[in-house]
């Protein structure tokens, strides 16, 4: 049965919810803790809940909130997802990208004057891979330099959510030995998964993610920027014509 997804302020996230959602991050997770977990939380401004409608049961969520930070002396804003998780046996639904792409079109929409930017750190390739799916303009990758600009915002964004963490010069939020990470069986990685170009790209940028170091990214938010793919997930026509080369 296909998942729905639905976009839940932080306020309105029950006591039952916050329990599946730890136990979610204890199964794919190693070194989880609840006071950690709860405060990452409320830190936040909304929850995508993924649900299965047959039985109610939580199958997936990504937290999100908006960051407000100056780069170069820029205002910027950024929207920011956090501890995001789906259960293996829902690997591949579409309900969180469709809820996370509509989340995303409103910003756009609020501020349409503003510099605005996804802003994700990814500890493991499968959320990585999200960033080529859906964007025609992301950073880092494999195939184009990353723009001085570009590394501005980052460094203004990681800076700003992670000052005692972030390490510029590799533009990885580091862990530590009581940080959270993926087990191993959760994004093990295979020979055929390594010939993907971002995958491989992925894992010689952050060749300490096993040990839950995360690579800091950016793409700008714009409906120009999103791909096909994305909007066919999102289900909404594009607005507009002409995208990023």
């Amino acid at each position: 049965m296909q998942l729905i997804g639905r976009l839940v302020p932080i306020d309105e996230v029950t006591s039952r919810r916050r329990d599946a959602m730890f136990a979610l991050m204890e199964q794919y997770y190693e070194n989880v803790r609840r006071a950690t977990f709860e405060a990452d939380l409320d830190e936040k401004q909304w929850v995508i809940e993924v649900i299965d409608p047959a039985t109610d049961l939580l199958c997936g969520f990504s937290t999100q909130m908006l960051l407000e930070a100056e780069a170069g002396g820029r205002p910027i804003k950024a929207l920011f997802s956090g501890d995001t998780i789906i259960a293996r046996a829902h690997w591949g639904d579409s309900a969180l990208s469709h809820v996370w792409g509509r989340l995303a079109l409103s910003l756009i929409d609020s501020w349409p004057a503003s510099e605005l930017y996804w802003f994700l750190i990814s500890k493991g390739y499968k959320t990585y891979r999200f960033l080529p799916v859906f964007f025609h303009e992301f950073y880092p990758r494999h195939d184009r330099a990353t723009p001085a600009r570009v590394r501005t915002v980052i460094d203004a964004l990681s800076l700003a959510r992670y000052p005692r963490d972030y390490d510029p010069v590799a533009g990885i939020i580091r862990g530590h030995p009581r940080k959270d990470r993926l087990r191993p069986e959760v994004a093990d990685l295979t020979a055929e998964r390594l010939r993907d170009p971002h995958v491989a790209y992925f894992v010689q940028r952050n060749p300490g993610h096993r040990a839950g170091d995360e690579l800091c990214c950016l793409a700008p938010l714009s409906r120009a920027n999103f791909q096909p793919a994305a909007y066919r997930v999102i289900g909404q026509e594009r607005k507009i014509v002409g995208a990023p080369a």
